[in-house]
């Protein structure tokens, strides 16, 4: 099912955004290479725009504060019934609040904390804005993953303030969990001591993800590994002309179903 109309369940991915210095330029790239639609939001969200496939709220695309460092990325939003209790939980667990929960007029109420291995990521307490209207399919969020030096920490965190669980696929060179909420497969969990800085990376499903990759070049971004075979789809790593990394995969089989 790729759909979703109800409330997401607590820890579950709910949503993704992007904040850039040029909105207009990172709507036209998004809407080039998955077809969104998206008409550009007002001063004073920052140019904050939700963008649709078919209709469907599908991710966010902001303008960046003055004094935000380091290059645009994608960001995470876990589903939370209470951004309070949650944002609490983040704190008992080892991890920081950046943004305490606030309201964000009548859409919900975010939050935005680390984990204690250094990943960014946010909360989103539903309002009139539930979250994604459409998963898994061409143009929308496929898969969320995190990458970061210490998983035994990582997994120790997710599983106090979310409640996940683990189904461990680790060898002796490959250092890997997928994790579940309320029994139901949401995302995996990567240990990277040497690769770039923790953080959770995206996946959007597309079609084809050799087209996809002459597309991303087309529109002024850059190819950064793959495509290439894996055991889940056709694979590749892009960034997007401000510098946003993220991933499309030619999905082998639904890996994130929301039911």
């Amino acid at each position: 099912m790729s759909d979703w109309n109800a409330p997401y369940p607590t820890g579950v991915p709910c949503w993704v955004d992007l904040t850039v210095p040029d909105v207009e330029a990172g709507l036209a790239f998004y809407r080039g290479l998955f077809g969104w639609e998206a008409t550009i939001g007002p001063a004073e969200l920052g140019y904050y725009t939700s963008c649709t496939l078919g209709g469907r709220m599908v991710a966010g695309v902001g303008g960046r504060m003055p004094d935000q460092e380091g290059p645009p990325e994608w960001t995470i939003h876990f589903a939370a019934e209470d951004a309070d209790d949650v944002a609490r939980r983040i704190g008992e667990a080892g991890g920081t609040v950046v943004l305490p929960p606030m309201d964000v007029m009548t859409f919900g109420r975010m939050a935005l904390a680390t984990d204690p291995t250094g990943a960014t990521f946010g909360l989103w307490q539903a309002g009139d804005h539930r979250g994604a209207g459409v998963v898994n399919e061409p143009g929308a969020v496929v898969w969320n993953e995190l990458y970061t030096p210490d998983s035994a920490r990582a997994k120790q965190f997710y599983t106090s303030v979310f409640d996940f669980s683990y189904d461990d696929m680790s060898d002796a060179d490959f250092d890997y969990a997928t994790f579940k909420v309320r029994g139901e497969l949401r995302g995996g969990i990567a240990g990277a001591r040497n690769g770039p800085p923790p953080h959770w990376a995206t996946y959007f499903a597309v079609g084809d993800a050799d087209e996809t990759v002459d597309r991303v070049d087309d529109l002024g971004g850059k190819i950064l590994r793959g495509p290439e075979e894996s055991p889940y789809g056709r694979v590749a790593a892009v960034q997007d002309p401000q510098g946003a990394v993220f991933n499309v995969i030619a999905v082998a089989s639904d890996p994130n179903s929301p039911e």
